[in-house]
């Protein structure tokens, strides 16, 4: 789910500003980076969860918290000097950050138990 809306977001970032970033942030990138930081999130969440009674709560934090921490990594990448407009580059990312994290705290009520 955050692969699919960082691809749909990117697309409409480019048509909004024409600014092509695809030689940085591409489908492929993107897809891997989503899969990759949701699979260590999952990966995680089980772990704490066997080992804490409250380990979705504390989960949810260390995600929450780990997310606003990555937002300096947009900002603090230097782009190639050929980049045209790289001012708009943490416009673009910055809230792709926030993707992986929405989607869990979107989809894991749907896989609980009442």
């Amino acid at each position: 789910m955050a692969a699919i809306a960082a691809n749909i977001y990117n697309q409409i970032y480019f048509f909004a500003t024409e600014v092509d970033y695809s030689n940085i942030i591409n489908m492929g990138s993107l897809v891997g980076l989503n899969l990759g930081v949701s699979l260590a999130a999952g990966l995680l969440y089980a772990m704490l969860t066997k080992f804490f009674t409250k380990g979705a709560i504390i989960f949810n934090f260390v995600y929450s918290v780990g997310s606003f921490a990555c937002v300096i990594i947009p900002i603090a990448k230097t782009l190639p000097l050929s980049q045209p407009y790289p001012e708009l580059f943490p416009g673009l990312t910055v809230p792709m950050v926030f993707f992986p994290v929405i989607a869990w705290m979107t989809i894991d009520p749907l896989f609980k138990k009442d």
